[in-house]
Parts: structure tokens; sequence; C-alpha cells
């Protein structure tokens, strides 16, 4: 189940133009009378109506303190001070106001947080981490996160994968060693999961193991925590190390933590060059 906010406004166009342009919110669903716009996973209507609602606060809440401080330095000329910490609410903010008055807060929370990501963000953010904080992982959270991936799909659902975790870190200084830089990532983490693959279940081990691994990557994003595909981990000395079926088959061993920064995103080629 979803919500909506809806508010009263009484120039509809000149309150969506400013939600859209300053704030980067999206039309979602456009009424008669009525503008839903979207930013991440919150919806917010605006009505045209005789009188404008303009009481409580509109809150948007960002990754870090750089997107905080960029919006600062958007809305500058609104804002009642610059960005700082409340260590009453342990976030990270600063308010400012709408061209009708309402008052908007823009923030950071300055601990962890439960899933929130919609399915758009969560692809779009996704990043490889090479560089871990040194902080453990709740044993509550790696059993959230696992229980998500138990619905990775299989070749003719043989759900022949397994996943392995390494904590030791003399296991995860010898795997980080095996491939020089290429691994070096796994000695920088609280944490490592090989993402293996029994043949003797399923005929396609390959493609079985490459979606469990990014099932894991994808979900481990959702809890905020960072993974790195590292590659050509099938060997037999890191089945030693992990202490694994020699026969089977290992899709990647990932590097698991808390970013110590999230990486900017990449260039990307236009949508055109992958419609072949």
């Amino acid at each position: 189940m979803s919500g909506i906010t809806f508010l009263k406004t009484e120039d509809l166009e000149e309150i969506v133009t400013f939600y859209k342009d300053a704030l980067d919110m999206v039309e979602w669903v456009v009424q008669d009378g009525c503008t839903i716009l979207k930013h991440g996973n919150m919806l917010l209507g605006f009505c045209q109506a005789p009188i404008s609602d303009t009481e409580g606060v509109i809150t948007f809440f960002y990754d870090d303190k750089k997107k905080v401080d960029s919006m600062h330095h958007r809305l500058e000329d609104t804002a009642d001070q610059a960005p700082k910490e409340n260590t009453r609410y342990n976030i990270y903010n600063f308010y400012a106001v709408d061209p009708e008055g309402r008052t908007l807060e823009f923030q950071t929370f300055l601990h962890e947080l439960p899933p929130y990501l919609d399915g758009k963000n969560l692809l779009l953010s996704r990043r490889s981490v090479r560089y871990y904080l040194n902080k453990k992982v709740p044993k509550t959270v790696l059993d959230q996160l696992f229980e998500l991936c138990r619905y990775s799909p299989t070749s003719m659902n043989s759900q022949s994968y397994y996943f392995k975790i390494i904590e030791e870190r003399e296991s995860l200084e010898e795997l980080a060693s095996i491939r020089g830089g290429s691994s070096a990532p796994i000695g920088r983490a609280p944490l490592a999961v090989a993402v293996c693959v029994d043949p003797s279940l399923t005929k396609r081990p390959i493609q079985d193991g490459c979606i469990a691994a990014y099932h894991l990557m994808l979900s481990a994003w959702l809890y905020g925590l960072g993974t790195c595909w590292i590659a050509d981990m099938d060997r037999e000395t890191v089945k030693d190390v992990i202490g694994v079926d020699p026969s089977h088959h290992v899709a990647t061993v990932t590097p698991l933590g808390y970013p110590e920064d999230i990486p900017d995103m990449p260039e990307r080629n236009d949508a055109e060059y992958f419609l072949r």
C-alpha cells in the first residue's frame, strides 16, 4: 500500500513549476485541477482551490550531507540558516519556504535507516563500493538481507545457489590478495559473501549464480550496504579458503559493509546506444 498527501493551492501552475524546477520532483499523475508529483517514494498532490494549505512541514531527505548542502545552495534565498546537525533527532538539516509560504525541510539522517528506496531509485543509485567503514553489520540486518535473497530466480526453480559469509580477517586478507588490486576491496570490508552454486541441482550454474549475486547486491543497497563484483573467483584457492565443494561454482566473492563514501554516478551512454 502507498499514500499521497494532497494540499490546496491558489496557484497550481506556479507551485508545480517550483516543485519540479527547484526540488527535482516529476509529474506522476495529472488530473483535472490537481497534479501529483513524485520525489523518490514521496507522492505530493496539489489541487487548485480558493485558499492554500500551508500548515505543517514537507520534509525531503537525502543520502548524505553533500546533497543537503547542494539543496541549501539552491534555496539559499529562502533558507532560514545554513544546514547544521540536530543532536536531538540525529539529523543534519535546514528549513526553507515555497512560494506560498509552506515550510520545507531538507535533511539527512545521521544513522542507519530501514529500507526506503523505491524500485527506480534503487536501480539508479546502486554503486560499486571499494572502501568501507570499520563498522560491523548487525546480524539482524544480515538476516533481513538474506531473507530477500531467497527470492532470486533460478533455472526451473532449482534454488541451486547458496551464500557463504566470510568474517575471519585472515580469510578476508587471503581472498583480497588472490587477484591483486581487483580483489583488494575484500580486505577493506568487515565481511565478504561468496555466491556459490551446486551444479548437481541445475543445468545453468553460471546463470543461477550471476542472478543470485546481483539479487544480493541490490538487496544489500536497499539496506545501505555496499558491494563490489569481484570476477574470476571460481578458483580452487578460493574454494579452499571459503570451504566449499571443489565442484561447486563460485559466481563472485563480494565485499559487504557500510560504504566509506558513495561514489558518483559514472558516465553512461544514451539509452539509444543499448537498443540494437
